[in-house]
């Protein structure tokens, strides 16, 4: 985990949104009032339920998607007014490690021209790119022999070493990593989260580590946002949040987490959730949780929670904790 030297945020997301419009009456609201920051050399986790605005955030943190409303900050730079000189300078500064290796790598292309594409466009000479993507794929754990191959003679693991090179041949700061893991089989896992530690420690890089799997979360995370339906109801620090759950969705979901110990398992006990998650079209104007927690109340069904610091760097949104204070 980094040692955080400053607490200057390098990210800030400030109230984002992002609506896709479906029809005249139909918008789905992936993301809905955003707010978190990532301070530079640390680790935050984006977590929650497939469909909950994960992965539509970070796209938006990486101008992937355009946001509806609200901005991100870049070392304090709005990356939808940066100029084209900027906007380049941008590129570098932050990449994005996608979820899936075997969709996220062109079959046409060699590793040699994956891993050097973004570097001939930033004016490397091809001598210069063919030595850095040598190094490159040293630091991930292949060698030169693999520059010459394709993405299909590659397992899943080593598909994900070389999207991991990709990201970092332009020397980024900030680095996206859109559940990087979940594809590959739970051997492989564990090398890509260490060599994902390792790789922060040595070139001192700043992560938004995107997953659904908490015990990943636990081990790589320095802070935590836990999103439910295209909003935010918990965030702390990890161990904050891993001994002081308040959230009713955040207690659910570390309840799932598998317990080796058959003892601490009996003992743990499980929080089931009932129901699906609603359609993001057109969500009610109140808690997005209510439907499926069991100690909603009236109020929940109409109105909003507001995210609230309920202990030094530990906020929530809910009705309930708001009421126990």
């Amino acid at each position: 985990m980094a040692n955080n030297e400053t607490n200057q945020p390098l990210v800030q997301v400030n109230h984002l949104c992002k609506y896709f419009h479906i029809s005249r009456k139909e918008t789905l609201k992936a993301v809905d009032d955003v707010s978190f920051t990532i301070n530079k050399g640390e680790t935050v986790s984006l977590v929650g339920e497939s469909g909950c605005g994960k992965s539509t955030t970070g796209r938006c943190m990486i101008r992937l998607y355009n946001p509806t409303k609200g901005e991100v900050l870049y070392d304090g730079k709005d990356i939808m007014k940066l100029s084209r000189a900027e906007q380049k300078e941008f590129c570098k500064k932050v990449q994005m490690i996608f979820q899936n290796p075997y969709s996220s790598l062109n079959p046409r292309m060699t590793v040699k021209e994956i891993v050097g594409e973004g570097l001939k466009q930033h004016g490397m000479s091809q001598a210069e790119v063919d030595a850095k993507v040598e190094k490159l794929l040293e630091t991930v754990g292949l060698n030169k022999d693999h520059m010459s191959r394709f993405p299909h003679e590659f397992s899943g693991g080593q598909r994900q070493r070389i999207g991991i090179a990709r990201a970092l041949s332009v020397d980024p700061e900030f680095i996206i990593c859109d559940e990087p893991i979940s594809a590959l089989d739970v051997s492989i896992q564990a090398q890509v989260i260490n060599m994902l530690k390792n790789l922060q420690e040595t070139m001192g890089l700043t992560y938004l580590f995107i997953a659904h799997d908490l015990s990943v979360v636990k081990y790589i995370s320095d802070r935590v946002v836990v999103m439910y339906l295209g909003t935010i109801v918990e965030t702390a620090e990890t161990e904050e949040l891993f001994s002081n759950t308040l959230h009713p969705y955040t207690k659910a979901l570390l309840s799932a987490i598998p317990e080796a110990d058959p003892k601490k398992a009996k003992a743990n006990e499980r929080i089931p959730i009932k129901g699906e998650i609603p359609s993001p079209i057109n969500p009610k104007d109140c808690c997005r949780f209510a439907e499926r927690c069991q100690y909603a109340t009236d109020r929940c069904f109409h109105e909003m929670p507001k995210l609230r610091e309920v202990a030094p760097g530990h906020m929530a949104a809910c009705h309930l904790i708001e009421e126990n204070k």
